[in-house]
């Protein structure tokens, strides 16, 4: 006796065995063929299970005899493993399809985007200005902001300006950088000596633990 069959297809196991239009998440395919909650969007980042054009693909992924299948082959073995199957390389002939869970696939290729973007981040210059007259209060403001920039990989460039008859304060100038140097010891390397460019005294910093330059 035939064994009647469930509305809307699929292979009709009990729910928590896999297969196709299971309710909700944990592992194998919702109604969509995508497994967990994942919505695809209207242009995915790669073809998945039933979206995948070719008819056949070369078979990579955990737990799988690497080789070329048909894609009802393919489909089906991710489906055995309540995975997903996802084209990789499109462009090569058969694309390449693996065996994952797309949803950690996603997160793990964001997560790796997300390091390699901090690492490759580019310094910045950061000015910090000063006069010859600055007090204890607005230095201690000052350096903190400076602490801050050096921590988050930048540098900072701090001068002191002089204007009008001030320019006869270099040697005060001078001294305020020395004592700015000394306040951010711990967090920066001092790149030069305050020099004068201009009406304008200046010193250079670079994070601890970064290459001059």
């Amino acid at each position: 006796m035939a064994v009647p069959q469930k509305p809307g297809g699929g292979f009709n196991r009990p729910p928590g065995q896999g297969g196709f239009n299971r309710p909700g998440g944990g592992g194998g395919f919702n109604k969509g063929g995508f497994r967990g909650r994942f919505v695809p969007r209207k242009e995915a980042e790669h073809r998945i299970n039933q979206f995948i054009r070719a008819p056949q693909v070369r078979l990579v992924g955990d737990n799988v005899e690497v080789g070329i299948y048909s894609i009802q082959e393919a489909m089906k073995i991710a489906q055995e493993q309540q995975l997903d199957l996802v084209e990789i390389s499109p462009t090569v002939d058969p694309p390449v399809c693996k065996v994952i869970d797309y949803n950690k696939f996603l997160y793990d290729k964001k997560k790796k985007e997300k390091e390699m973007k901090a690492k490759s981040k580019v310094s910045e210059v950061k000015e910090i200005r000063f006069t010859p007259n600055t007090d204890d209060h607005d230095f201690d403001f000052k350096a903190k902001h400076a602490e801050g920039f050096l921590k988050e990989g930048n540098k900072v460039k701090a001068y002191v300006q002089f204007k009008g008859r001030a320019i006869q304060f270099q040697e005060r100038g001078q001294l305020l950088l020395l004592k700015f140097a000394e306040r951010l010891a711990e967090v920066a390397i001092l790149e030069n000596m305050p020099k004068m460019e201009g009406r304008r005294m200046l010193a250079m910093f670079a994070p601890k633990g970064k290459k001059k330059g």
